[in-house]
């Protein structure tokens, strides 16, 4: 199946720098897996975003973001990202961005994006976040303010993951019990 065939004139701007293909996930509803392939700078984030938001309003509002392939992303690439979060939240959807490599989430975690994006490892991970049933068996104990090791600076933690102290610069890394760890 293509992208056109998914998604009704997904392709019609292409840019060489960013290859997306997509792929529904048939057994969630509404859920689209995007595999990235390149880069997401300001030279073609616009185009990016205009891509993704037709996908969103062909009625996809759980996105799944393959980003093993992605090499870069810039401040400009991270603000796509979180317009497509403020475009799906309102109708119920999320997003996930899935097997990210260090360098790309080196950029989240130093602009502080890291803690509002949900990321996994595996597709399994991915799709079980989008089950309610799940999300309702295993209460959260975020958002929680935790203390740094280091300094004692107070951080709010909306989710697990690792994140720069924004005092002592060092990265801490929290679990899923809000456990914080340096990291």
């Amino acid at each position: 199946m293509t992208n056109n065939e998914i998604v009704p004139g997904f392709d019609d701007e292409k840019d060489d720098s960013l290859k997306i293909i997509l792929y529904k996930v048939e057994d969630t509803e509404k859920c689209l897996l995007l595999t990235l392939t390149g880069y997401i700078d300001t030279y073609n984030s616009n185009s990016f975003q205009k891509r993704v938001q037709r996908a969103i309003e062909a009625g996809f509002t759980r996105l799944i973001f393959q980003c093993g392939s992605l090499n870069y992303v810039s401040s400009t690439g991270i603000g796509s990202f979180t317009a497509f979060l403020k475009a799906v939240k309102p109708q119920g959807g999320d997003l996930v961005m899935m097997d990210i490599q260090p360098k790309v989430y080196e950029v989240f975690q130093l602009l502080g994006f890291s803690q509002f994006f949900t990321i996994r490892d595996s597709m399994d991970d991915s799709i079980s976040h989008f089950s309610t049933s799940q999300a309702r068996e295993k209460p959260s104990v975020f958002p929680k303010v935790v203390g740094c090791p280091l300094c004692n600076k107070k951080l709010k933690a909306v989710k697990p993951g690792r994140f720069r102290c924004s005092e002592c610069k060092s990265i801490l890394a929290i679990d899923g019990a809000g456990q914080v760890l340096l990291g």
